[in-house]
């Protein structure tokens, strides 16, 4: 039996989720959800589902299986909440909630209503990530020696919504949402997670209250360290990561390419083409739902990348070195 899937808030990303559950066997997409009842009613259409502007009011009618959180970060607990007390799994987009307190409430929730949870981190599911993950787990660049991510955005752009930019409603800025990839990045190529943080920020967006760049200094339980350079100011764009061995370096641009040093010059990488990263969340999903059992990207994997944002967010403030701690 196909499962009923809803989606709550009709942004832009929730196209990428209809489209996703029309291509992926399994799924019958059932309704959406937004405040802005022509948004609702134009991506009913869209999709051929029914359109809401209370999320209460539709999981009452419509009693999905699955419902698709795509809301503004704040919002993201209450609705995450309300859901798993249905006793409808979760497809949730990152970041997972605003604090690691918000995180176990979600997912006390979910044990309690025998859910699954697959927490939106697309890194695990995007072609030219997995291929850098084959190689290095291959040795044949021999043992990894650090890592180096670096991410460059406009942040500040008058397209952004004002909440983005508002650190009691999204959580922070360009290292809460931006971070998050990169922090998830890191820890699922080494698999391995953030243990210890040092970060240094900067304020001086045009708008909201939240930082505009930083530069991070983690580890890893395995040792490797690695640092995160992040900037929203006017500039050139960038989102690579560099991962350094003992004989050679890989060249991670996520999204676009993949290239490969084993001493001397890098060299690309062919890099096989594969479904949508929302496509794969999907179908995992659907697997976890199956044979019920927890996906990769779970609610506890999802806390885990907000912990260390939390921790980074500390040591700036403090001007310390912090620990990363994880639920024994």
């Amino acid at each position: 039996m196909d499962l009923k899937a809803a989606v709550i808030g009709a942004g832009i990303i929730s196209d990428q989720h209809f489209e996703a559950m029309q291509r992926t066997e399994g799924y019958t997409p059932c309704a959406v959800v937004d405040i802005n009842k022509d948004k609702a009613e134009q991506a009913a259409k869209r999709y051929g589902v029914r359109a809401y502007t209370d999320y209460h009011e539709m999981m009452e009618t419509e009693q999905p299986n699955v419902a698709a959180i795509a809301l503004p970060h704040f919002l993201h607990k209450e609705t995450a909440l309300y859901a798993a007390e249905r006793g409808c799994h979760l497809m949730l987009e990152k970041p997972m909630a605003l604090t690691t307190t918000e995180c176990d409430e979600i997912i006390a929730a979910a044990r309690r209503g025998n859910i699954r949870i697959l927490v939106g981190h697309t890194q695990h599911y995007m072609a030219e990530n997995l291929a850098a993950k084959a190689i290095l787990n291959s040795g044949e660049l021999g043992e990894l020696v650090m890592i180096n991510d670096t991410r460059h955005i406009h942040y500040y752009k008058d397209s952004r919504p004002q909440w983005f930019l508002e650190k009691a409603k999204s959580g922070g800025g360009i290292l809460a949402n931006l971070g998050a990839h990169s922090i998830d990045k890191i820890q699922w190529l080494t698999d391995s997670y953030v243990r210890r943080v040092r970060a240094s920020v900067s304020h001086h967006g045009k708008r909201g209250d939240v930082e505009g760049s930083g530069i991070i200094w983690l580890e890893l339980d395995n040792g490797i360290p690695a640092t995160i350079v992040q900037s929203g100011y006017p500039g050139a764009s960038r989102n690579e990561t560099e991962l350094i061995f003992t004989g050679g370096m890989l060249k991670l641009n996520t999204g676009q390419d993949l290239w490969i040093s084993r001493g001397g010059t890098y060299e690309p990488v062919e890099v096989t083409a594969i479904a949508t990263p929302f496509e794969l969340q999907y179908r995992e999903l659907r697997d976890a739902i199956r044979e019920a059992r927890d996906p990769e990207c779970s609610g506890d994997y999802g806390r885990s990348v907000i912990a260390a944002i939390e921790q980074v967010y500390r040591s700036a403030e403090t001007g310390t070195e912090q620990e990363v701690t994880r639920p024994v």
